[in-house]
């Protein structure tokens, strides 16, 4: 193998959107045998460039080489020919089908008959989800499954493709660290084997881990490209906000008040199993624990997403019974969850995203208030800086940080007193995460609540006010802000 044999290389690679520059004369290279980590804020061209190089979206200019063939465009057919393959930030699993069935979606195994041998495709599905470390029945449908698990079978199933030039927009957002040893392992079979990988990822820790060189895009452009050794994580945050983070996690001092959400013996799901509670006026309360512990299923019981099968709610002091998302809405309570499509309509713009609170439990036939969606789509466009600052641009368009930005629009507009935040910073970068924490400071300052349920330790231990750990279903111990550390954390989730 030549380690300095150029897989894939682009050359003053534009993209244009109506009244959005997406991309600048981008040129980069992918080498045999390295892992290029590329960086950026949301919004500053990332995962349209996958698109690109995916053939899902064709570039209004520039030149892309792979290999010994120069073309203006790809299509995803021809991508795949020429060896590329896309694993998605967000899932593009089809949730009714097995995990065999999306993993060799569209080229499933057949007999000599010409029918789908399904012994064999449920076989080689073993064997490809082996590969990856990943012990999961290929005959289970994949809704079945939580998002780290179809997060796990997205990888597999692109990597069932053997592509020479791999593309990963943010593989581990909801993987755990077992789980992401056993994928960064992968990689560097990839690597040994001749692999050329481009690597998007917000976790900044990660460089070090699996990083030959970082290449850093602001405003799609692309800032610099550096050595793995000299990107350390001062110089990339500069480098890809234009300034120094000095302040990670603007947390706010705020006098707790009286409890506005208690939780009594709550058991639903699978894993939750006994979860009991009180969160203040004025607190943010973590959840944290492993995958499996029960916390994935919290957001759904509070919310009247999923049935309670036991326990009790009270909000505001009066006993609460949500059947319905409608419910909770009513009775204050506003949720971001885990995977913002299930939250989001992607073909309208900021104002129907906003106004979908309002209309909760209303009837079929209410009005529309469209003054109401353009003065306060206007108002959160500009309050939180959502880029493109447009009231018209379909979300569709928007980076997962600006669409995170819309979400949490979407309550602070509905006057929402209680908020789920169900891993708010998934998928998103280090100067978003710090918008999205400023904002949740902001919140609660002016006597919001938020219980956030996350997975990133220092996320924890830089916003919260108390974690309550949960091991088996329940919760293993609560710890107050002065006791929330990286080793108590994984003591009591261990």
């Amino acid at each position: 193998m030549n380690q300095h044999e150029i897989l894939l290389k682009l050359e003053n690679v534009e993209k244009r959107f109506p009244g959005v520059v997406a991309l600048k004369s981008i040129s980069l290279d992918v080498r045999a045998g390295e892992v290029l980590v590329l960086l950026g804020e949301n919004g500053a061209g990332k995962s349209t460039l996958m698109k690109i190089l995916a053939g899902e979206q064709a570039p209004t200019s520039g030149d892309i080489t792979i290999g010994d063939r120069k073309v203006s465009a790809l299509t995803p057919t021809l991508a795949t020919e020429l060896g590329i393959g896309l694993v998605h930030q967000e899932l593009s699993l089809i949730p009714a089908l097995s995990v065999a069935e999306n993993i060799f979606l569209g080229r499933l195994p057949r007999n000599a008959f010409g029918k789908i041998d399904w012994k064999k495709a449920r076989k080689e599905a073993g064997h490809a989800l082996e590969a990856l470390g990943v012990s999961i029945d290929p005959a289970v449908e994949v809704r079945s499954l939580e998002v780290a698990e179809q997060q796990l079978i997205e990888i597999t199933r692109v990597l069932a493709r053997g592509p020479r030039i791999l593309l990963l927009d943010e593989p581990t957002s909801a993987l755990s660290d077992s789980e992401r040893s056993r994928l960064f392992d992968v990689i560097r079979r990839l690597k040994q084997r001749g692999h050329g990988i481009i690597y998007i990822s917000h976790h900044l820790s990660e460089i070090p881990m699996i990083a030959d060189r970082v290449t850093v895009l602001r405003d799609g452009v692309v800032v610099d490209t550096l050595p793995a050794e000299k990107a350390d994580e001062n110089t990339v945050i500069g480098l890809m906000v234009g300034r120094r983070l000095e302040e990670q996690f603007p947390k706010e001092v705020v006098p707790l008040g009286e409890p506005v959400l208690k939780v009594a013996e709550l058991a639903a799901g699978k894993t939750l199993k006994d979860l009991s509670f009180s969160l203040r006026r004025g607190e943010i309360l973590g959840i944290y624990g492993l995958m499996g512990a029960g916390q994935a299923e919290i957001a759904g019981a509070l919310f009247g997403l999923q049935p309670v099968r036991s326990g009790a709610i009270e909000v505001e002091g009066r006993p609460a019974h949500f059947k319905h998302s409608s419910d909770a809405i009513a009775a204050g309570l506003g949720l971001i969850s885990r995977d913002r499509r299930e939250s989001l309509v992607p073909m309208q713009p900021v104002g129907p995203n906003l106004s979908l609170s309002w209309l909760a439990g209303r009837s079929l036939f209410s009005r529309l208030d469209l003054a109401r969606e353009r003065d306060e789509g206007k108002r959160y466009v500009s309050d939180l800086r959502i880029r493109p600052a447009s009231t018209s641009q379909k979300l569709f368009f928007f980076s997962g940080g600006n669409q995170q930005k819309v979400i949490l629009a979407r309550w602070m507009s509905s006057g929402a007193r209680i908020l789920i935040f169900d891993e708010p910073t998934r998928g998103i970068d280090v100067g978003a995460k710090a918008e999205v924490f400023a904002v949740m400071s902001r919140l609660v300052s002016e006597g919001a609540s938020i219980l956030m349920i996350s997975s990133e330790l220092n996320e924890l231990i830089g916003m919260t006010d108390r974690v309550l750990v949960m091991r088996g279903g329940r919760v293993s111990a609560e710890l107050p802000r002065e006791d929330v550390s990286q080793q108590n954390l994984l003591h009591y989730a261990s």
